[in-house]
């Protein structure tokens, strides 16, 4: 099976040796992605906008690769202070509905750039070959 690369510059570059996904048939497997704008490649200074940036990320990934975050089977977050999890709840039900994506969520003592959060996918395109 063919492996395609994907990447789009309405996520931020690639800051190390990986690609933003990577498609192997009907599967998308996204890279990590912390809250950099693509653009400016800085953080906001709060979590909330940080968790945003990171699923508007994630949706510009989801969608160079042909999908959307609706095609998401399993979303992996990343938080440097568990406190944030509610209101990463929130920001996640803006991105994703039900029936939702499988999940982990797990607090590290850091992310790149200092960032406070960060976030991995997979999708399943089935039909959208």
């Amino acid at each position: 099976m063919s492996r395609q690369i994907i990447a789009t510059a309405s996520a931020p570059a690639a800051i190390g040796t990986y690609s933003q996904a990577v498609r192997v048939g009907d599967t998308v497997y996204m890279s990590g992605q912390i809250g950099l704008d693509p653009i400016s490649m800085t953080l906001a200074d709060s979590f909330e906008a940080q968790a945003v940036q990171v699923f508007e990320n994630l949706k510009a990934v989801a969608e160079a690769a042909g999908g959307s975050l609706a095609d998401a089977v399993k979303i992996n977050l990343y938080l440097t202070d568990l406190a944030n999890f509610a209101k990463l709840n929130e920001v996640m039900a803006r991105y994703c509905s039900e029936p939702f994506p499988a999940r982990a969520a797990v607090g590290v003592a850091s992310l790149p750039r200092g960032a406070v959060v960060e976030a991995d996918a997979v999708l399943v395109l089935a039909g959208n070959a």
